[in-house]
């Protein structure tokens, strides 16, 4: 990842954490609580693509795993970021560009399912059974409404950062945006193009005519 991608998902992230913890985890909600961190890796995988999206993921969950109140293993979380960041990544559009609303709020919404599916199981296999007591469907369910609400108000914005950027001056300038390549063939052949010859050994009737001090041709 490039330094300006690194920085920007630094910030977002631990801004992310911070407002999760201090104000999302706090409102009590009934069932699941708002995943402002998973909003943000969605947002971030959908420019950056599968890699990415992987990275911050992990990077997210792995910091959400040592923020206090955590009380499940170190790793959890960052498991299910990880994944959640790759596959939404591998659903990038061109450009980085959502045509539409709604796919993006269907991404967010598999996403959320996903998450907290994969939250629980992980949890089982760790032996973390709360999921089980509050039940699995109520989860899912609360974690989709909640996520879903809170989406249009985090993603576009996080994307449009990531976009703005992301941009390569140098690419700009040249206008090699990283396509075909075309458009640097198409100057190598204007340079490499042979220049006329001057037409200084030729008479305005056509006849060549002798320049002084060059030998003279058979």
């Amino acid at each position: 990842m490039r330094p300006t991608r690194v920085l920007l998902s630094a910030v977002l992230v631990l801004l992310g954490l911070v407002l999760q913890v201090s104000v999302l985890g706090r409102l009590q909600l009934p069932g699941a609580t708002p995943d402002l961190l998973m909003l943000i890796v969605v947002g971030l995988a959908l420019v950056y693509g599968p890699s990415g999206g992987c990275l911050v993921g992990f990077s997210a969950g792995l910091l959400a795993d040592l923020a206090p109140p955590s009380d499940h293993a170190i790793g959890r979380y960052a498991l299910v970021l990880c994944l959640v960041g790759y596959a939404t990544g591998l659903l990038r559009p061109e450009g980085g560009r959502q045509r539409s609303a709604v796919s993006a709020l269907v991404v967010v919404a598999g996403a959320a399912v996903v998450s907290t599916v994969l939250y629980a199981m992980v949890g089982a296999l760790v032996g973390d059974t709360a999921a089980r007591h509050v039940g699995l469907t109520g989860l899912v369910f609360s974690a989709l409404l909640y996520d879903v609400l809170l989406a249009p108000f985090v993603v576009p914005a996080v994307m449009l950062l990531a976009r703005r950027f992301d941009r390569d001056p140098m690419a700009a300038e040249t206008g090699d945006t990283g396509g075909s390549g075309l458009g640097s063939l198409s100057r190598y052949r204007t340079t490499r193009e042979a220049s006329p010859l001057p037409s200084y050994g030729r008479t305005a009737f056509g006849r060549r005519r002798r320049v002084p001090g060059l030998a003279k041709r058979p």
